[in-house]
């Protein structure tokens, strides 16, 4: 995947076919169809974005749109886990783009996922959280690094 990510607000290429980001526009979500794109999970909770219809907009593209709710660190848990895993897991799950406002979240939630679905060490989960966009200087990194165990 390529282009569609160059102005998309904290875009990062991860394995898997996966681009962890900020919020999208509808133009960029077009974009991501054009280059591939089949999923686009959305972890913001309703009412913290209304620029767009989002879920309409990327179903009306043809896409699959998730929404797996993550307002805080009390969202990142075993079921937003299972969600995130089973929506990259379908088939046709992938590519997909996973967004929140600024990826902060979808980088605790890659990294909450890493260890706890996935067996990854703790260490192996932060990393990934962090290569996802989790936040240094954000709250959630303690909230996220305490999940791991």
């Amino acid at each position: 995947m390529a282009d569609y990510t160059s102005d998309l607000a904290n875009a990062r290429k991860l394995d898997g076919d996966i681009v962890a980001a900020g919020q999208p526009t509808a133009a960029q979500l077009d974009a991501a169809r054009r280059e591939g794109v089949h999923t686009v999970v959305n972890l913001r909770p309703a009412g913290e974005f209304d620029a767009f219809d989002e879920a309409a907009h990327v179903r009306d593209a043809g896409m699959t749109y998730v929404h797996i709710p993550v307002a805080g660190p009390d969202d990142i848990n075993d079921a937003s886990a299972r969600r995130l895993d089973e929506a990259l897991g379908a088939e046709g799950g992938v590519p997909a783009l996973v967004h929140c406002a600024s990826s902060n979240r979808v980088g605790a939630l890659l990294a909450y996922r890493a260890r706890h679905i996935q067996g990854r060490s703790a260490d192996e989960a932060m990393e990934i959280g962090r290569a996802a966009g989790l936040n240094p200087k954000s709250p959630l990194l303690e909230a996220t690094r305490a999940k791991l165990g």
